[in-house]
């Protein structure tokens, strides 16, 4: 469900056909989010390089976990309820422990990141929130602090890239109205090694 037409997969044709046969899961779906492309082939494309290369790339070194709770994070503080309750679903996956899970988003959407986070990851998170509600405000010393708290100059860029995709993707989505009906949460392209591989399982 969006605000505007979307293409459906039994729909499509050409290019947008290919590139649904790229990206659907194991049972033809696709997320709302990538259907509301549809009547742009080329924006899908853009977004997906995004996607795929900022949270599924093999060569970036943090952890795909960290990188989830980020996304969940800037979701949450966009108010996007949409990304949060995808990638919380990716999230929880990931943990394989649903009491963590639990307190991870707690702390994420209450803003009181202390009881769970430890003091590195509190000092990347703030920046993520800074970045996401007042980017403006950012100064030297918050990239300053992160390489203090032991994040590498990559991992920094990381980060920046992971919370300004999704500030990206919740504008998509909020600005269409895209909604999770008849979506199955939490798939995500599992082959980091492939940087072309879009498969979601």
């Amino acid at each position: 469900m969006s605000w505007i037409k979307r293409i459906l997969f039994k729909e499509s044709t050409g290019r947008l056909r290919r590139i649904y046969d790229r990206v659907s899961g194991p049972s033809g779906q696709l997320d709302n989010v990538l259907t509301i492309h549809s009547l742009r082939p080329h924006t899908l494309e853009g977004h997906l390089a995004l996607y795929k290369n900022t949270l599924h790339h093999g060569a970036n070194t943090l952890t795909k976990s960290f990188r989830e709770t980020v996304g969940v994070y800037v979701s949450a503080l966009n108010g996007c309820r949409y990304c949060v309750e995808h990638h919380f679903t990716g999230l929880k996956r990931l943990l394989e422990d649903d009491d963590l899970a639990e307190r991870i988003r707690t702390a994420l959407e209450s803003n009181i990141l202390e009881p769970v986070f430890n003091l590195r990851e509190q000092v990347a998170l703030r920046y993520v929130r800074t970045l996401t509600q007042a980017p403006y405000a950012l100064i030297e010393q918050d990239i300053n602090d992160m390489r203090q708290a032991g994040y590498d100059d990559g991992q920094i860029l990381e980060i920046n890239q992971v919370a300004a995709y999704f500030s990206y993707a919740n504008r998509t989505v909020l600005g269409l109205g895209v909604q999770t009906d008849g979506e199955v949460l939490g798939l995500s392209p599992s082959d980091a090694s492939d940087p072309d591989n879009m498969a979601h399982e």
